[in-house]
């Protein structure tokens, strides 16, 4: 069982993968991502990514290598890129992480809660958040 110290960043991250899959629903290109509501849901979801990039870091260094798969020395370069050098950002790059590496994201993050000891009622509470709003399914999945 993993430290229950992680869940948060755990948590933070998926609401955040939430949260981008909901504003990008229907966008089917990256010209579209750039443009939609006058680059409102691509500067919504740069922030989000370089929260999953923060939140990320933090979780313990014996998790990320039990699940080497998961890039996260990537996850936080492009974190450090959009906080650091945001006008380089290439909308190209960012709808490819949004529409085909934050989906395996998520389901690793889902693998690694179920091994997190973490009280189920305590995990209700927290689940009952407006912060974590999007996360509900992970109530029947633990």
């Amino acid at each position: 069982m993993y430290d229950q110290r992680n869940i948060i960043f755990i948590l933070t991250s998926l609401e955040a993968i939430e949260k981008i899959a909901i504003y990008t629903r229907g966008i089917e290109t990256a010209g579209g991502f750039l443009e939609k509501d006058d680059q409102l849901t691509f500067n919504a979801c740069q922030t989000l990514l370089m929260t999953i990039g923060e939140e990320t870091k933090k979780i313990d260094a014996s998790i990320k290598g039990q699940h080497a798969k998961i890039p996260w020395k990537l996850i936080t370069q492009l974190r450090n890129r959009i906080a650091h050098d945001y006008r380089s950002i290439n909308p190209t790059i960012s709808y490819d992480v949004v529409k085909n590496y934050l989906p395996p994201l998520k389901k690793e993050l889902i693998e690694i809660i179920k091994r997190i000891d973490y009280p189920e009622e305590k995990l209700e509470k927290v689940l009952a958040s407006p912060y974590y709003a999007h996360l509900g399914y992970l109530k029947t999945n633990k």
